[in-house]
């Protein structure tokens, strides 16, 4: 099924992993929602739209080129890509750009929220609202560090073949 050594490279990645990189994905997702409610509902409405079009965007630009497609990834989009897109090129992915700028959506996704979030709470404080902002941050910063530092791109197939973020955050000094 997987491989069982740090650091060895996953064929398919194992359902708890699976599960692990969704809930904290999920729960990015999920607070940022409720925060951007606090403004408006429409806020939250565009906002859920754009990261399911970044989510689409992701599966059909990356998914469909990696290793990983029709397989269970760490993040369980390979075999959802094959599910919905035809299968892509994989020199595609080992040669698609390395930069900030193509991240920078994705980034998105927590930094609107985070900021919102400061600024609800500078304009009146809320306890909950605060205890929010600071799981937001978790999420988006330890735990998406540690899904992808110690779980996903440690056993990557496809970060031995090439990966642009792999070139990106681990450029060689």
């Amino acid at each position: 099924m997987g491989a069982n050594t740090p650091g060895e490279c996953f064929e398919q990645y194992p359902a708890w992993i699976i599960l692990a990189s969704n809930l904290v994905s999920l729960g990015i997702y999920a607070i940022g929602a409720y925060i951007l409610y606090q403004i408006g509902t429409a806020w939250m409405a565009l906002y859920l739209l754009c990261a399911l079009i970044l989510e689409i965007r992701l599966l059909k630009k990356s998914c469909t080129n990696c290793y990983y497609y029709g397989k269970p990834c760490a993040f369980g989009k390979g075999r959802l890509a094959s599910l919905l897109f035809k299968k892509g090129k994989p020199e595609k992915f080992s040669n698609a750009p390395a930069s900030w700028a193509e991240i920078l959506p994705d980034l998105m996704v927590s930094l609107i929220p985070l900021l919102a979030g400061i600024a609800l709470l500078i304009a009146k404080f809320d306890f909950l609202l605060l205890l929010l902002v600071l799981l937001l941050f978790a999420l988006s910063s330890a735990g998406n560090g540690f899904i992808r530092g110690s779980l996903a791109c440690r056993h990557c197939r496809q970060r031995e073949l090439g990966c642009p973020a792999e070139k990106l955050f681990n450029k060689k000094k």
